[in-house]
């Protein structure tokens, strides 16, 4: 709880809550539009993109499917329209996420379901933002959320979220400090973007292909959800994943472990998603259990091709999007019959190197993301309660990096 980060912090910081700092100045918390005043037709296929509470992410905004509004909208709706350094957040569901507006998202929309936090003067937004992502004032707001079924927030609870404030000149040295982390990650994330396309690429300019079904090329092992008494946060038993929630841009993130698996992915297996979003694909990094919402598909031969032949074109997948009563589903018999193009001839040997190659940039990237991820979590609470100071911080920063 945040009496406890009050507590912990330098007596001369200043006491507040993130209402009253916003009033100076010319900040503010502000909710986005309802859904009176933007329409599921408004949205449109180019325009000013709308950031909507799926978007954000842990202190990014994900702009892969992210709807637009026509500019004319955006003009009638400017008053909702985001400028660098405010902060976003969902209304409901996961109330506890936030994140910061980048340069080039100045401009866009706070879109329905979500709040618009705008720092005032006396606040650096970098600060402020890994400010609430704090554990201890995440877990404040999702513990004065409202509602018995799903969290909702409100400008009133957000506005009284407690701060604790150092002078406007630590707040940018800790800002700086910890963004050096994430500018980091974010240009390991583009390094790792960049070689899946050209992975995608060299697959696709291969050639030579012919039709077959995934089960002449693979083995499949559909996942199974043991007892929820035996699932754990604490690290007991094998990583377990029971959909996409885990997802990554390849690879899960461990959140939930699992004492009692049923069913296993070994590392390199390809994780597919069996119930809606149907198709959506990661690489099991490790052992892990797997859940009813997975399948895990392995070849000990071509592992990387695999991938590609599974990920680069989606419209294999398209079949299955409606095949369950409501959302989307496939199952092992339809699973096993998919037809994928699989590299004939000589060379797949050859493809399957150059493949593991790339793969092996995405991996390495990954790898060294997460542990800058961690180190900046392991700072976090330290620098945020005045436990560390900023040059003790920036050499551990310096040797890490």
């Amino acid at each position: 709880m945040t009496d406890g980060l009050l507590m912990k912090a330098p007596t001369e910081w200043t006491r507040t809550t993130l209402g009253e700092a916003c009033s100076r100045g010319q900040g503010g918390i502000q909710t986005g539009p309802f859904g009176s005043q933007l329409h599921a037709s408004d949205y449109v296929s180019e325009g000013i993109p709308s950031v909507m509470p799926q978007d954000i992410g842990d202190n990014v905004i994900r702009d892969a499917e992210i709807a637009r509004i026509s500019p004319a909208d955006a003009e009638r709706l400017s008053k909702y329209l985001l400028r660098e350094g405010d902060i976003v957040y969902s209304r409901r569901g996961d109330v506890g996420r936030r994140a910061l507006v980048r340069a080039e998202q100045d401009g866009w929309l706070c879109g329905t379901g979500c709040l618009r936090v705008r720092p005032g003067k006396k606040m650096d937004a970098v600060f402020l933002a890994y400010y609430l992502g704090h554990p201890e004032v995440r877990e404040w707001i999702v513990r004065h959320a409202v509602g018995a079924t799903m969290p909702n927030l409100n400008t009133q609870i957000l506005g009284a979220v407690p701060l604790v404030l150092p002078s406007l000149v630590e707040q940018k040295a800790i800002g700086g400090v910890l963004g050096a982390l994430d500018d980091k990650i974010a240009v390991n994330e583009r390094i790792a973007v960049t070689a899946d396309k050209l992975a995608k690429a060299v697959f696709h300019g291969y050639g030579k292909y012919t039709s077959r079904q995934l089960s002449d090329v693979a083995d499949i092992t559909m996942g199974q959800s043991p007892p929820g008494e035996t699932y754990n946060e604490v690290g007991e038993g094998l990583p377990f994943y029971q959909g996409t929630r885990d997802f990554g841009m390849r690879y899960p993130q461990r959140r939930v472990w699992c004492t009692a698996v049923t069913r296993r992915a070994t590392e390199n297996d390809v994780l597919v998603s069996v119930r809606a979003p149907v198709g959506h694909i990661n690489v099991a990094i490790e052992e892990c259990g797997i859940g009813r919402g997975l399948a895990a598909v392995r070849s000990n031969a071509y592992p990387h091709v695999l991938l590609y032949a599974l990920s680069s074109d989606s419209s294999i997948w398209h079949p299955y999007e409606a095949e369950g009563t409501v959302f989307g589903s496939i199952n092992k018999k339809q699973l096993s019959r998919l037809v994928v193009h699989w590299p004939d001839g000589e060379q797949i040997d050859a493809l399957e190197s150059r493949l593991k190659a790339l793969d092996n940039s995405v991996r390495q990237a990954t790898d060294e993301s997460r542990t800058l991820a961690t180190l900046r979590d392991a700072l976090l609470p330290q620098l945020i309660s005045g436990r560390l100071r900023v040059r003790d911080a920036e050499k551990i920063v310096e040797d890490a990096t």
